[in-house]
């Protein structure tokens, strides 16, 4: 298997060395791990491209790229460039310092990069790390997902999922905020919705007078409803969600035949 990861927290994150791992655990012996990651932190750049100016891109080692894009660009540097000769069999993106559930979905540059590898018609997995007071100031926080990703990743690529649509799909994993050895199993969920809480921006003036606006995230210890991603989380399990990039609201397309 030829695996292609990148991430939206940068070449250097550790997260990344996390994903590395997994990924060399999927490849097996003969296979390959290529990795082409942001030069610097994409976070919350979504599935955006760099559409007007290039992507730089440099060989930092063995199949190891660092591109001066979004994920969604190394993605392309990836399938387009790096592994031009044989497209990657799979992609993978994360594990991202945080989560993705909910919401956080929707601006998500780790999630950009497995639309885009969705929308290259290749099978492409989002990976994020859930953090909370029980891990996130142990020696490794990424510990859940470094111990069951490969398993997760592995009983999902066995599965049969029918898949016809024009949009393929793309999955959102999120590992819940617990040490390994307490992970409670994994849990296929719809997307939910912190409600009440979201993005808002904090003020803040600059010594020379200048005003700045910090983006500030809501509370990311909120469940959302039953049967959704963070709600399994906050319980303690591994979420798993199918998602296309099909933004149709498929819901209101009979109510509006009226104004046709």
């Amino acid at each position: 298997m030829r695996i292609l990861i990148t991430n939206d927290d940068g070449i250097n994150a550790p997260g990344l060395v996390t994903l590395e791992q997994i990924a060399h655990d999927l490849a097996g012996p003969d296979g390959e791990v290529w990795c082409v990651a942001p030069a610097f932190e994409q976070s919350g750049v979504g599935h955006c491209i760099s559409y007007t100016h290039p992507t730089m891109i440099a060989k930092m080692g063995e199949r190891r790229f660092a591109a001066e894009g979004s994920p969604a660009d190394c993605v392309l540097a990836g399938v387009h460039d790096v592994m031009i000769d044989a497209r990657p069999d799979l992609i993978l993106s994360g594990v991202n310092r945080g989560n993705n559930s909910a919401e956080n979905a929707l601006y998500s540059g780790t999630l950009g990069a497995a639309i885009e590898g969705a929308l290259q018609g290749i099978p492409s997995f989002a990976l994020s790390q859930f953090l909370g007071p029980q891990n996130y100031n142990v020696d490794d926080p990424f510990e859940a997902a470094g111990a069951h990703g490969a398993q997760v990743l592995r009983s999902i690529l066995d599965t049969d999922v029918p898949n016809a649509a024009d949009y393929g799909l793309f999955y959102n994993i999120n590992f819940p905020p617990v040490l390994a050895k307490d992970v409670q199993g994994v849990r296929v969920t719809a997307q939910g919705l912190r409600k009440g809480t979201g993005f808002s921006v904090e003020p803040h003036t600059s010594p020379s007078g200048r005003r700045f606006l910090w983006a500030r995230g809501g509370d990311q210890q909120q469940k959302t409803a039953e049967g959704t991603d963070a709600a399994a989380n906050l319980d303690g399990y591994i979420s798993v969600t199918p998602m296309r990039a099909d933004l149709t609201a498929h819901d209101a397309l009979s109510a509006l035949k009226g104004i046709e």
